[in-house]
């Protein structure tokens, strides 16, 4: 989370067909990074995670200093976090009226829009942040974006490894097999299913890819559906190589967070599953109600740049234990429980095999990690003991923005992890619930 290659920022399929989590940040093209203008405290509470706590010290710094930017944009961003849009609205305008052209609150104040489908209010901030493709994008979705038709769905696994697949309808074409993974923001496909959907591009972009250059596309779909459950108007991407290609072929296309968060979701790993809900309060209700009599431990939920999901986790090893902010992927690629910063293996005393290092991909460049096995890995009630995992020696604890999170965090939790369990994302709440077992 906050993990992951620029290409996945750009939605291409890869995204999900590569080592999920053994990457770096990835850039925000055109962004400044956030330099502290007093508030100390404050920013030490947000980089340890501690966010409410920060909220707090940034409000006091405001109401002694208002034209103090650094506070109204952080502030901001600690109500974007955990989606209380009319929080982060009233202090990233508090920033954009003391400086209209700052790059960061402008790409917040763009987020925090398109997460309540103002597309039309995102465009021109996403342009004020240098994302001239996605002011494009949404300036061209037209009425009511992911308009959701049917009550509940129930979309099986067709296989689980390498990558858990699923079967999709596009404009009502027949099943397709897609992927899922929660370090890709919005719904993307290949270039020969968006042909075959018949899409035309609203925006294009030419952009480096393992060492050669694609075409990212983005476009509107009509119709997305996946069992019980159909999805109108739905903002989408594809790739093709410079002479029109698909650039992958492992799946048809691969379902990103913006979907699951217009949506009740529960990635129910035990059961082989996606269990797909309208988000009323009362399916709210019932999911919570579920999640209790399961014995599922509720946790904190917090989304950042566009599509990373974390909460609060901990890792153990012969050094000691720590409990913090953790990543948490959902869908991908690999065999690894979970990774974590080369810091946090090194402080915890987690046992390294750095004679067998693994070649992967960061950033869409060349990478190096190390397999590891943490005495204990935990996500509220849910833990694995002497589980492998991977260990990244060059990646930071913390990553400021615009390059990554800008908070701490000690690694991230994977595919192979959630496989005894079945978890439910609330973005109502924001609230995750997980529980052992094959979902009721």
């Amino acid at each position: 989370m906050a993990d992951d290659r620029r290409w996945d920022r750009r939605s291409l399929l890869r995204g999900a067909a590569v080592l999920a989590g053994a990457t770096a940040t990835a850039p925000l093209v055109g962004g400044a990074a956030m330099a502290p203008a007093g508030g100390g405290d404050a920013d030490a509470l947000f980089k340890a995670g501690r966010f409410e706590e920060a909220g707090r010290a940034y409000e006091v710094i405001l109401n002694k200093d208002p034209g103090n930017l650094h506070a109204a944009r952080l502030r901001g961003y600690v109500g974007l976090l955990a989606n209380r849009f009319a929080d982060a609205e009233k202090y990233l305008k508090m920033a954009l009226a003391l400086a209209p052209d700052d790059k960061d609150a402008n790409y917040f104040l763009a987020d925090c829009y398109i997460r309540q489908d103002k597309f039309g209010l995102s465009a021109p901030h996403w342009k004020a942040a240098g994302e001239d493709g996605y002011a494009k994008w949404f300036a061209a979705v037209r009425g009511e974006a992911y308009q959701v038709h049917g009550e509940t769905a129930r979309v099986p696994f067709q296989q689980m490894d390498p990558m858990p697949l699923v079967e999709a309808s596009v404009n009502g074409g027949p099943a397709k097999r897609f992927t899922f993974y929660t370090g890709a923001p919005n719904l993307s496909m290949r270039a020969s299913v968006a042909k075959e959907a018949g899409l035309s591009p609203v925006a294009s972009q030419q952009t480096e890819y393992e060492n050669g250059v694609i075409w990212a596309y983005w476009g509107i779909l009509d119709s997305f559906r996946l069992g019980g459950i159909e999805l109108r108007n739905v903002p989408v991407s594809w790739s093709s190589t410079e002479s029109g290609e698909d650039v992958d072929t492992d799946c048809d296309g691969l379902i990103g967070t913006w979907v699951f968060y217009h949506l009740l979701t529960t990635f129910d790993y035990a059961g082989r599953q996606l269990i797909l809900r309208r988000r009323t309060p009362e399916t709210a209700r019932k999911a919570r109600a579920a999640a209790t009599r399961a014995g599922a431990e509720p946790l904190p939920l917090w989304l950042a740049r566009e599509q990373y999901l974390h909460s609060t986790g901990g890792f153990a090893g012969v050094a000691g234990s720590r409990t913090g902010v953790v990543g948490v992927n959902f869908g991908g690629v690999g065999e690894i429980a979970a990774g974590m910063r080369g810091d946090t293996a090194k402080r915890l005393g987690i046992r390294t095999d750095h004679d067998r290092q693994i070649g992967t991909f960061a950033q869409s460049h060349p990478a190096v990690v190390y397999p590891c096995y943490p005495k204990e890995i935990r996500l509220g009630n849910a833990v694995a003991k002497e589980v492998y995992c991977y260990s990244n020696p060059n990646q930071p604890v913390n990553v400021p923005w615009p390059y990554g999170t800008g908070f701490d965090t000690m690694g991230w939790f994977s595919h192979c992890f959630w496989k005894p369990y079945n978890i439910t994302g609330d973005f109502t709440d924001m609230t995750l619930y997980i529980a052992r077992g094959e979902a009721a």
